[in-house]
């Protein structure tokens, strides 16, 4: 994964696409942050973790831009998004969400919201290429 960002980068150059560049030149430094906090070179699992991260703060940053109507940062924040999503495999769908949550809620029938925290620990670990405030959206509309 390392070696594809960076072999990307590299076109990036070479083909002066300035926008993808400076996005590439984010993320590879993001994760040389990481790496050096973890005083290890990163696994594809961890490269994954911080690109989800990088797009998790630009959708938050998305939320805050709409509210006061700066569309020129919000498209800028579309773009790189689109760039930081060729690295990640493609998010389940809701349908697929939902039917992962029907198995969790037959596996441990929960009752209330306060059996949130159980669920959604049982859906982290079934879980790993989907949006999690959506799925913490779906599991409070079905404990409600």
């Amino acid at each position: 994964m390392n070696e594809q960002i960076a072999n990307d980068l590299k076109n990036a150059m070479k083909s002066g696409d300035k926008f993808q560049l400076s996005v590439l030149r984010m993320l590879k430094s993001a994760l040389q942050l990481e790496a050096i906090s973890k005083k290890h070179e990163l696994t594809d699992d961890e490269v994954m973790s911080v690109i989800k991260k990088q797009v998790k703060t630009k959708k938050d940053s998305i939320i805050e831009f709409q509210k006061y109507n700066k569309t020129a940062e919000v498209e800028k924040l579309e773009e790189e998004i689109k760039i930081l999503d060729t690295y990640l495999p493609a998010e389940m769908t809701e349908d697929e969400i939902k039917k992962v949550i029907d198995e969790v809620f037959k596996e441990l029938n929960p009752t209330s919201m306060k059996d949130m925290g159980g669920v959604m620990k049982k859906l982290n670990e079934k879980i790993t290429n989907a949006d999690m405030s959506l799925v913490s959206k779906l599991v409070r509309e079905r404990l409600n």
